[in-house]
């Protein structure tokens, strides 16, 4: 596992750095849509929990209106696509992610983690992983729920956890690839 670690932070480089420029015109693109469609800059930045719980500044595209603080209809088709994960691109270069590993939380979840659940925190997180495909609906899941704060700190975080441990333990290119193209997959159902 340790020699995939290497050759997976070269693999993260190469094909980031091919995305970006074969998608520099899309992300030039949304970038206006997402400036106009909530009259901002059109980039979320967010402290996020990253590899060794260190904090890192994440990037994506805006999705919600400064002002109405509700999200568009051109906002709700670009989280569907995850168009709006794009900018990640740029963490993913300058080494803050992974093409898979856990997604990255706020604080108070993975920096708060203790005893083996803490080697999750040795992965860098991920644009996507098994457990962001299980719970790509997430946001309604716990909008369907009486109390989603506790719903998701005694259910959906465990399992997160849980599901990124077994990622930690059986880390290859053959799963990545596998996660990568099951990502693909879901989307664009």
């Amino acid at each position: 596992m340790n020699q995939y670690k290497y050759w997976k932070v070269v693999f993260d480089f190469i094909l980031a750095v091919i995305l970006t420029l074969f998608l520099m015109p899309v992300l030039i693109i949304l970038f206006v849509i997402a400036s106009f469609d909530t009259s901002s800059n059109g980039i979320f930045f967010q402290t996020r929990i990253g590899q060794y719980g260190k904090p890192f500044t994440i990037y994506k595209f805006k999705t919600i209106h400064d002002n109405k603080r509700v999200c568009s209809k051109v906002g709700q088709a670009l989280r569907k696509f995850k168009f709006d994960e794009f900018p990640q691109l740029f963490n993913i270069l300058k080494g803050d992610m992974s093409f898979v590993g856990p997604r990255p939380d706020i604080e108070g979840y993975y920096d708060k983690l203790t005893g083996a659940d803490r080697k999750v925190l040795e992965l860098k997180p991920g644009l996507t992983c098994e457990a962001s495909i299980k719970y790509r609906d997430e946001e309604n899941l716990l909008n369907s729920q009486k109390n989603p704060l506790v719903y998701n700190d005694e259910i959906l975080f465990p399992n997160k956890v849980k599901m990124n441990l077994d990622y930690f333990e059986n880390m290859s290119f053959k799963n990545d690839t596998k996660i990568l193209f099951k990502t693909i997959i879901t989307i664009l159902k």
